[in-house]
């Protein structure tokens, strides 16, 4: 049960005055924490202002700098109408001390406009002033008050994020509201640990965040944005921490198999394994043999032979007797799972079936009689396939692949599937240290940091899109010594028709200037009919694949050896090293093209120099962590740490790892939870939307 002193903050913002049913859609679509409900007050209250406009900057009209955001207290001189049914604007001219100003309106109500400013009488005027042939006007002011009615604008004003259709004016309206319904609620943090830091209570920080009385306020470095964060961040460990205790109460089974069918898979390989492979195998066999569950993170940058140790993983439990299950986030990199484990698993007796959506009710019906009688050792699938009906036998081992949102609830919902159910969790993301803990605080991780041996590294360069005729040539030049190419198009956010009509067109253009068929894979296709532009490139019939990014993880063409990368300034750094990882993965020299549109950005440019300088997934992690904030690396589109709305890792990551020794501590004290800081922490839960920690209490 939620406290009930969080009601008021969980009532839906429809409730709050001004607000109908468009803009609680709006509202919705935008801040909701869980899109199937209507957004929250408190959704609305962690949506921070970015910046402020100072209100209370008076310089007079003479003295107002052009581009300046000025309030002047003005006497209204006259009004110029444009002529009727013309297009000229209306303007309206007033002065003070200091000269004379005009206020410029486009498409006026002329009525409306001689209400707010009568002649011969004073107004507050407030708005960004801009020079014009040497006199100054401001085009549509913020504000225009009576003297009497100076008091309603804000000395300070936040400046939000916002989304097409919603004002500043609405949301601000609805701030105030909001603030106004803020409960006291108990406090959660260690007192000496916020005396320490001079931090304000919860309510304090939320009204000052979003009421600020000095510009700096709302810094990274103010007390009330430091305080959200680390409430968030404390929220999210200590949700962490308390289902790795509940994994580790649950208990897991010792599995400690003779290794006979692990040694089986490493001799079958055509290929010595790395000692970085080696060591996370170790590390696998010891959390198997060890009667608590194991979850662990394997992190390797692309190519660096994940899988190979995954299977090694698998063999060590389905020679117990018991099954293994693989979870891959698309249905191409299932199929790609299934078809590079077949040969070894034939040749060394492993049961091995694949589950995709594609399958009709009766080949999925006789997939789970087989499963359910154990005549299957290994499965392969999506996802989406395990949240559902499927049953096993007996289930020992989930490895689940590039799920960056693999939230606690899925791997509840996988535990329920067998007894003490492992967990091996695979990215081939790079994260930096910071996220790791954000996202996988509660896991152990290995690292493969060794390339396999024979890999070439890749050379990177980048390319003015105005010589794109030289690189078409230099491509048709390769092609016809026998390379095959990536030809990657970018996804624009706007609009995906414009995407495909700018990937259909490239399409036209390569086909045309190479004079031959062309791959083109991109969002909108069947399964089927990517699948089908997939194999014709990866078998030669085509040597060149046009593509979104949807060919980012896990499409493996050993033989491709080049991959252009168009407009390449509007990605991430991770996203950019991703692509980069498809080529290079034979015994071939390989290259990466970098095609940008001058002239480029600070952080764009940043990025593209370091894509030349290295090919060190880790480092790059770092670096785009630094440019650009976690979000990204997680692969979700904006900046800021994936999950969380206030905590940014470029600016709270020391809150982190103090957030996490935290939670330790008050799980080694107050395991339940019920003393009365343990109370007030079950507050700080359910209000950053981690409550299904707290269902663990009960079931634990």
């Amino acid at each position: 049960m939620r406290p009930s002193v969080l009601d008021p903050l969980f009532a839906s913002v429809s409730t709050l005055p001004g607000i109908g049913p468009k803009i609680a859609k709006l509202l919705t679509t935008f801040l909701s924490s869980q899109p199937d409900r209507e957004a929250s007050v408190a959704d609305l209250l962690f949506h921070i202002p970015h910046s402020v406009i100072d209100r209370r900057h008076r310089p007079g009209i003479a003295y107002s700098e052009n581009g300046d955001i000025v309030t002047l207290d003005v006497t209204v001189d006259r009004h110029q109408p444009g002529p009727r049914g013309g297009k000229a604007p209306y303007r309206i001219t007033a002065f003070d001390d200091t000269g004379s100003i005009t206020f410029v309106f486009f498409h006026p109500r002329r009525d409306w406009l001689e209400k707010m400013f009568p002649v011969g009488e004073r107004r507050i005027v407030s708005g960004k002033v801009e020079w014009f042939n040497e006199r100054p006007q401001m085009v549509h002011p913020d504000y225009v008050l009576a003297p009497e009615e100076a008091d309603a604008m804000p000395p300070l004003e936040p400046i939000y994020p916002l989304t097409a259709g919603l004002s500043p004016k609405t949301l601000q309206k609805a701030m105030v509201t909001a603030l106004s319904r803020l409960p006291q609620l108990p406090e959660w943090l260690n007192e000496a640990h916020q005396t320490q830091n001079h931090w304000p209570d919860f309510a304090e920080a939320v009204t000052v965040l979003h009421q600020p009385n000095e510009q700096q306020d709302i810094s990274a470095e103010s007390v009330y944005l430091q305080r959200l964060a680390y409430d968030e961040l404390l929220a999210s460990q200590l949700a962490l921490a308390l289902v790795r205790t509940n994994m580790r109460q649950l208990g897991g089974l010792v599995r400690a198999p003779s290794g006979t069918l692990q040694n089986k898979v490493i001799s079958a390989l055509p290929f010595t394994l790395t000692s970085s492979q080696s060591a996370a195998i170790d590390d696998i066999n010891k959390d198997l043999a060890e009667p608590t569950r194991m979850l662990r993170l394997l992190q390797g940058d692309v190519g660096s032979g994940k899988t190979v140790v995954a299977l090694a993983a698998l063999a060590q439990v389905i020679e117990t007797g018991a099954q293994g299950a693989l979870m891959a986030p698309t249905e191409i990199l299932a199929r790609q799972h299934f078809a590079s484990m077949s040969p070894i698993c034939e040749k060394i007796g492993i049961r091995l079936a694949l589950l995709t959506g594609k399958d009709t009710a009766k080949e999925r019906r006789l997939t789970q009689e087989k499963l359910d009688a154990g005549e299957i050792d290994l499965v392969v699938g999506t996802h989406a396939l395990f949240q559902g009906k499927v049953t096993f036998k007996d289930l020992a081992l989930v490895v689940v692949d590039e799920q960056h949102r693999f939230g606690v609830h899925q791997r509840l919902a996988l535990s329920s599937k067998g007894k003490g159910v492992d967990v091996l969790v695979m990215t081939a993301t790079p994260i930096p240290r910071t996220l790791v803990l954000t996202c996988f605080g509660d896991m152990d991780v290995s690292r493969l940091t060794d390339k396999p041996a024979g890999r070439k590294p890749i050379t990177t360069v980048s390319v003015s899109l105005d010589r794109l005729e030289e690189t078409i040539g230099r491509i048709g030049s390769a092609v016809a010594e026998g390379q095959k190419v990536y030809w990657v198009c970018p996804l624009v956010e706007e609009s995906e028709k414009i995407d495909l009509a700018a990937v259909e067109d490239r399409h036209r253009v390569l086909e045309q200037a190479l004079r031959q068929r062309i791959s083109l894979v991109h969002g909108r296709m069947s399964a089927d009919e990517k699948d089908a532009a997939m194999q014709a490139f990866k078998s030669g019939e085509t040597r060149v694949l046009v593509a979104t990014t949807v060919i980012e993880v896990g499409v493996d063409v050993p033989d491709a050896t080049i991959m252009v990368i168009e407009h390449a300034e509007r990605f991430g750094l991770a996203q950019l090293h991703q692509l980069r990882g498809r080529v290079g993965r034979g015994d071939k020299p390989s290259s990466c093209v970098l095609l940008y549109k001058g002239p480029l950005g600070e952080t764009a440019g940043a990025r593209l120099n370091i894509m030349r300088q290295t090919n060190d997934g880790f480092l790059i992690a770092e670096e785009d962590l630094k440019l650009r904030g976690g979000g990204e690396i997680l692969g979700t589109r904006q900046s800021g740490m994936p999950g969380f709305r206030i905590a940014r890792a470029e600016d709270h990551a020391d809150l982190m790892e103090v957030a996490r020794d935290d939670a330790r501590l008050i799980l080694e004290t107050d395991p339940e939870l019920k003393s009365e800081r343990g109370k007030a922490l079950r507050c700080l839960l359910y209000l950053f939307g981690r409550d299904e920690a707290i269902r663990l209490l009960r079931a634990g």
